[in-house]
């Protein structure tokens, strides 16, 4: 286990899917990934699934994604390559981006091409009305702890996870509260009325 400035132990899992973790590849994993912490000391809990799946460019590609947790805070990575110890070396640099993004709290306003925006919400506007009652239904159903913080935290989160919108508990009135990108790349917040 790897320690934080705020010497608050990392707790790094590493999982193989479709392939036999050697201890010398756990070392490794742990180790790299647990050196981010000295980047981001807000972190306790890292999952690494280690995994060979086929990849049209690769072959059979050595594929890493990791998932790191703390503080309300979730970021992710996932790399691939022909070696496991270079796919580590290229999600965990992947991973200091993104903790360099938050850290410095600078958002890049995204610039969206309008005939692609256009082109998207024409497609989802007329399946919409082609859709009948019995065609609507939920696939999936995510659960997650939602720790206070402010606008400008949520729509940091947002950007991070690489969505259009993120459901937060807004720090200063405790309700739960949506930061969403528009149509012209700016955000907005919906609030319950009161």
């Amino acid at each position: 286990m790897a320690t934080g400035r705020d010497a608050t132990p990392l707790r790094v899992i590493v999982q193989g899917k479709h392939i036999a973790v050697t201890p010398a590849l756990r070392t490794y994993a742990e180790t790299k990934v647990g050196r981010l912490t000295r980047y981001f000391d807000h972190v306790q809990d890292a999952q690494v699934v280690l995994s060979v799946e086929r990849h049209k460019d690769l072959g059979k590609a050595q594929v890493v994604e990791v998932t790191l947790r703390g503080d309300g805070i979730v970021l992710r990575g996932e790399d691939a390559s022909s070696d496991m110890y270079a796919s580590i070396d290229l999600v965990v640099g992947k991973l200091k981006k993104q903790i360099e993004k938050y850290r410095s709290k600078f958002i890049l306003k995204r610039r969206i091409d309008a005939s692609r925006r256009k082109a998207s919400l024409i497609s989802a506007a007329e399946a919409a009305q082609r859709a009948s009652p019995r065609e609507l239904s939920i696939v999936r159903t995510k659960r997650f702890a939602m720790k206070p913080m402010t606008s400008e935290d949520a729509i940091l989160q947002m950007e991070l996870l690489g969505h259009d919108f993120f459901v937060f508990r807004n720090a200063s009135t405790m309700e739960v509260n949506v930061v969403y990108r528009r149509k012209d790349g700016q955000y907005g917040v919906i609030e319950p009325e009161t």
